[in-house]
């Protein structure tokens, strides 16, 4: 990044942005699409946190010692599917509250994450291919800057199924059903526990090959503090986009954005307020929060069961 806008001047701050928007808002998309389908059934997973770092150490180890980064994918992917199942069953159970589940699971996998990774911190795994956007130009810097991972691309293409699936299948009126109504979902026959526990499945999931993508390819490396909140942010992502796939998608992009200014703006040379800027992506999801809690403020598009709105 600073070798774009050092060579490119002005116009490098802009595509520096760009080209970190892409590539920082990837974890947040595949987390935002996951919670959003689990939250759209009625139940909020605060334990993705620890989904997202317990995914991207599966993911890297399994691409050690397997040699490949794709099977480190699927293992990152598989790990978070087995959280999920547990923080579906869990809450499942009567008098459980699926908001202090969701804490214990996020304290839980980011424990076992630095304990089993410990071993994988100094080794080098193989990581993610990119593609290559920037052919069209002679540039090194703009070629380099505008390198795509393949996930990032799944990640659109999920956002649009999504939102088809839920204007347009059984499938996505089962989900919205369930999530706001129990006893109309059980009136036209539709099992409320069963389809929860999927919706917190396939959340899972997606969280989990949303870490693998910050240990097999930005930052490309296993280290402890290597999920930064992204987990949690993702929540108020979904909060944001009020529950909507293809907002889900801009959203991401947005906080990638907030999150690739700082470093684009310091390699010009601007170091003053460095780390304030490096910080907007938390003021950006604090704000969310604040806005979309307030007293009295209805927060539009919430699913009826969702403990948030309850």
């Amino acid at each position: 990044m600073t070798e774009v806008t050092e060579s490119l001047g002005c116009w490098g701050v802009p595509i520096a942005v760009i080209a970190g928007a892409i590539r920082a808002s990837t974890p947040f998309l595949l987390v935002s699409l996951g919670e959003c389908v689990t939250e759209k059934s009625g139940r909020i997973n605060l334990g993705l946190e620890g989904v997202l770092i317990m995914g991207a150490m599966a993911g890297y180890g399994a691409s050690l010692y397997t040699g490949s980064a794709w099977l480190g994918v699927l293992a990152a992917g598989f790990v978070g599917a087995i959280m999920g199942l547990l923080h579906g069953i869990l809450c499942s159970l009567k008098r459980v509250n699926d908001i202090a589940i969701g804490i214990s699971f996020m304290l839980l996998g980011t424990g076992l994450a630095f304990f089993l990774g410990k071993p994988l911190i100094q080794p080098q795994a193989p990581t993610l291919p990119s593609i290559p956007l920037g052919f069209w130009s002679d540039s090194a810097q703009i070629q380099s800057a505008l390198q795509i991972n393949p996930l990032f691309l799944v990640g659109i293409v999920l956002a649009i199924l999504l939102h088809y699936a839920f204007l347009r299948t059984r499938w996505g009126l089962q989900i919205r059903i369930v999530g706001d109504s129990e006893d109309a979902a059980r009136a036209m026959g539709f099992r409320v526990i069963p389809t929860r526990i999927l919706a917190t499945v396939f959340g899972g999931f997606l969280a989990g090959v949303g870490g693998s993508f910050l240990s097999l390819y930005y930052p490309g490396s296993w280290s402890e503090g290597l999920s930064s909140g992204q987990g949690i942010m993702a929540v108020a992502l979904v909060i944001f986009a009020r529950w909507e796939p293809l907002r889900c998608l801009w959203a991401s992009l947005l906080f990638g954005a907030a999150g690739a200014l700082g470093p684009a703006l310091q390699a010009m040379g601007l170091t003053s307020g460095f780390y304030l800027l490096n910080a907007l992506p938390y003021v950006l999801t604090l704000g969310i929060l604040v806005l979309t809690t307030s007293p009295g403020r209805k927060i539009s598009g919430a699913p009826g069961e969702l403990s948030l709105v309850r």
